[in-house]
């Protein structure tokens, strides 16, 4: 009987249902991880403890968060909680945001995939990793020097802290899994929601009409980068995406595929409205694009 419910459903709508699960499979792991990662920072990572490492001036902890991605790896499913879980530690934001910008895209296992995308090519794994880089250093500056770095909702989260120094182990363990549990039920609403969109521009926003009017260099980054926010991929899987369709759009706009997905998808800016203000998130997706932007332009040209 269930079965046959589906068999009525027009096509286009069984392809959206199919795209929408898929993602939320792709992404439900590292929701997962990025929700147990949270639960263990706010057990263990005291505010002590981050004065403790990180460097006394702003922009080396700029650097700092930049450049933390390569031994913290997350993807971009779970990583809004992890930077709002630092940010409740007394992590500046401008440490912080580099590093939200930066782990999905610098880590090991995101660079290896887009090596291996590329036919072993070395060329677009320094250029996704510069790019990003020079990204996270842009957004690190703006928030460490420029604008109000208080960038979280006051009713996002309770900002008070727990300790829990004098717990036990299993306690300790108990209370991070708690917090997973919690952190992943109020994020994951989110993901839904989101992937639900996101299925549903890839059926009824046709690719054809964006590969027809991308002729000029700008034009073409642009509509790459539509077409990444729209796809919301996953960016251990986005480069043997971005290598599909490097024939039709060139390198530049392919290099802004591959930096600006990870930063600044559907999913991911339904779990920055959960904490985050508006005010900032336009500051986030107006400066990674325009700097995404004139990066590309660049690469275009040399």
């Amino acid at each position: 009987m269930p079965m046959a419910v589906f068999n009525h459903l027009p096509a286009s709508v069984l392809q959206c249902l199919a795209i929408f699960l898929s993602i939320i499979i792709e992404a439900l792991p590292f929701i997962l991880l990025g929700a147990i990662l949270s639960g263990f920072i706010e057990v263990y990572l005291t505010p002590a403890l981050v004065q403790r490492f990180l460097p006394k001036h702003r922009f080396p902890r700029i650097l700092f968060g930049t450049f933390i991605g390569f031994v913290f790896p997350s993807c971009e499913c779970g990583i809004v909680p992890i930077v709002n879980r630092f940010l409740e530690k007394k992590v500046p934001s401008y440490t912080a945001i580099p590093f939200l910008a930066t782990a999905p895209i610098i880590n090991p296992i995101v660079l290896f995939a887009t090596f291996s995308a590329f036919g072993n090519s070395w060329r677009f794994v320094f250029l996704r990793l510069f790019g990003a880089i020079i990204v996270a250093v842009s957004l690190g500056i703006l928030l460490g020097f420029l604008v109000d770095e208080n960038i979280t909702k006051e009713n996002a989260k309770p900002q008070h802290y727990h300790d829990y120094s004098d717990k036990k182990l299993y306690q300790k363990i108990f209370y991070a899994l708690a917090h997973a549990v919690d952190e992943l039920f109020d994020t994951g609403r989110y993901l839904i929601f989101g992937s639900l969109v996101a299925a549903a521009m890839q059926i009824y926003v046709p690719t054809r009409i964006l590969t027809t009017i991308g002729h000029s260099p700008l034009t073409a980054i642009l509509i790459m980068m539509l077409l990444a926010f729209i796809l919301s991929l996953c960016s251990e899987a986005d480069a043997f995406i971005g290598t599909s369709l490097l024939a039709t759009f060139g390198v530049a706009p392919v290099v802004a595929f591959l930096l600006i997905g990870p930063m600044v998808d559907i999913k991911n800016l339904m779990m920055m409205k959960n904490v985050f203000k508006s005010k900032f998130i336009v500051q986030f997706v107006g400066t990674s694009s325009l700097v995404i932007i004139i990066y590309c332009l660049i690469v275009g040209v040399i």
